[in-house]
């Protein structure tokens, strides 16, 4: 195994790919480095001398600055180095990709729910939605009602452990609760005897809908909407208090927009329009239960891979991230676009330092010109309340080596791969066009990952450093370790090792293959990710320009 690598032959640091001692020489292009003080595994030292105002370059472009004179074989730190990017223009050049070979999946196929729309679904799931947060509590006691009568609760291992606990205090038997030692639980798919075509009813509970303001309720409504229309959706049960800002009408107008012919069932119940709060909840639960009668007649058929929408997604990102995890995702992601297929790739604010690739890569200038508009008032909105782009690393990250948001964000853009931009969309905005799609969200994993879904994804590639059980109610999230120390730790919740790049065992391009694979299995029902065996089932709608 190599001791640290060169990312980029115009990167003026080197990544430590195990801890490095202080004194150890490090042979570099016929020199020689001796470094100055313990460098950790993910970080990175200086291959030459720089002075104050100096460019720090990773990945091929600029990550940062020099805070101070820093010297050859110094570890670089958030003392020594500032976040710095380059600017972003409008943009030049045409767009020239050579696509990989992906003649050895061009005949198959995975099992998918076909909706009338064309879409494909990787999951038949009913959704029970509340337009406004006050609905919380009845939605609750639905998921209550259906999750143990269908079977779909996941296993009380936990109230089981209370249970003997109190038992054993019942005894007086103090010493053995201090001894107590729960048996580990095996993961599995438990599958219900009721309906053998429905993966499970998801329960989309927020804090919103009102009391913010009406720019946020529309985006609410949006986003519902998305989750509905969604192919891995049979259809959903909302249920309104009446006076809210989220009006259904808003709900039913995005349905509309997204789908003039938009033909799943919603069953709509509005509290202050009952006799009860019984009343309405049996009402809901029965008419729910005739229409999962209906959605269960729907089986998983074949289908091209070119019906995937993969979601591309980072969290707990590390100093190893931007080599193992998300440049393996990022040649997945080319094989689906070379077979027809579509990704998205989000988080704008981690897309900073590298907009001028992307806008490079933008098919179309009204593409690019969108893109940087979305950018501008992004970061504007950030800075407006006393932040932006260059804040939003967080501990965890810069412990792990990734010192400026030009550096995370310049391993995060690998998971995008090298294909053409197809489209720009906004938030909430749902897919259109096959290919590589940028999507306007926050860094934030769980709102994120919520906006990629409901944007459209039927699956998730989610690559994480340190380890983060994120999940989502209605697409399987397939989560990738960066390192194999976190795979060994946290079995878990991670579904693939990419940490087998580092050691040099794979390269890059054989474990994109291998993810696909896997993917293929996930989306047919052959495997479920770690994710769904836990029930972790995220979401969180963004409120804009309040998360980085």
């Amino acid at each position: 195994m190599n001791k640290y690598l060169q990312i980029h032959p115009g990167d003026n640091v080197l990544v430590a790919l195990q801890d490095l001692q202080q004194g150890t020489e490090v042979g570099f292009n016929g020199s020689t480095i001796t470094l100055l003080k313990d460098v950790p595994a993910k970080h990175k030292f200086m291959i030459a001398d720089v002075k104050e105002g100096d460019p720090i370059t990773m990945y091929g472009v600029l990550v940062g600055k020099a805070n101070c004179a820093i010297a050859k074989g110094e570890l670089i730190t958030i003392t020594n180095v500032k976040h710095d990017a380059s600017a972003f223009h409008e943009k030049e050049g045409t767009v020239a990709w050579e696509q990989p070979d992906v003649s050895k999946w061009a005949n198959r196929t995975f099992m998918g729910y076909h909706r009338n729309d064309g879409q494909v679904g990787t999951r038949n799931y009913w959704l029970v939605i509340p337009m406004v947060f006050c609905e919380n509590r009845n939605v609750s006691v639905i998921k209550t009602a259906f999750e143990k009568g269908l079977g779909f609760a996941p296993a009380e291992v936990y109230n089981e452990q209370v249970q003997d606990l109190v038992s054993l205090y019942k005894k007086g038997d103090l010493n053995a609760i201090k001894t107590y030692t729960a048996e580990a639980v095996t993961l599995s798919n438990k599958r219900h005897t009721v309906f053998n075509n429905i993966d499970g009813i998801k329960f989309l509970m927020h804090e919103g809908g009102c009391g913010g303001t009406r720019q946020d309720s529309d985006a609410l409504c949006a986003l519902l909407a998305g989750y509905i229309h969604h192919p891995n959706v049979a259809g959903a049960t909302v249920l309104s208090l009446g006076c809210q800002h989220a009006q259904v009408s808003i709900l039913q107008e995005a349905l509309k927009k997204l789908n003039p012919a938009f033909d799943k069932p919603v069953l709509v119940y509005e509290q202050q329009k009952s006799a009860s709060e019984f009343a309405m909840l049996s009402s809901a639960i029965k008419d729910t239960f005739l229409a999962l009668i209906e959605a269960d007649k729907q089986g998983r058929q074949p289908s091209p891979l070119s019906k995937l929408v993969i979601g591309l997604e980072c969290g707990g990102s590390d100093g190893f991230s931007g080599i193992s995890a998300n440049p393996a995702v990022g040649h997945t992601s080319d094989l689906v676009v070379a077979l027809g297929g579509t990704s998205i790739l989000s988080e704008f604010p981690e897309l900073c330092g590298v907009e001028q690739e992307l806008i490079n890569r933008c098919v179309e200038k009204d593409v690019s010109d969108k893109f940087i508009r979305i950018m501008r008032a992004y970061e504007s909105q950030a800075e407006s309340v006393g932040s932006g782009f260059y804040m939003n690393p967080s501990p965890g990250n810069i412990k792990d080596g990734l010192i400026t948001d030009a550096i995370k964000s310049a391993g995060a853009a690998k998971k995008g791969g090298i294909s053409p931009v197809i489209d720009v969309l906004d938030y909430t905005e749902y897919v259109k066009k096959p290919g590589l799609n940028l999507l306007c969200t926050p860094g934030n994993d769980v709102e994120s990952t919520s906006a990629e879904v409901g944007s459209g994804a039927n699956i998730v590639l989610f690559t994480t450093g340190l380890g983060t059980p994120t999940g989502n109610p209605i697409a399987p999230v397939v989560k990738l370790a960066t390192n194999t120390k976190l795979a060994q730790r946290m079995p878990d919740i991670i579904d693939i090792n990419t940490g087998t790049i580092i050691s040099g065992e794979v390269s890059i391009e054989e474990m994109g293959e291998e993810i696909l694979e896997y993917v293929i299995k996930a989306a047919s029902g052959e495997v479920h990710t770690k994710a769904e065996l836990l029930h972790q089932d995220d979401f969180i709608p963004w409120k804009r320009g309040v998360s980085l």
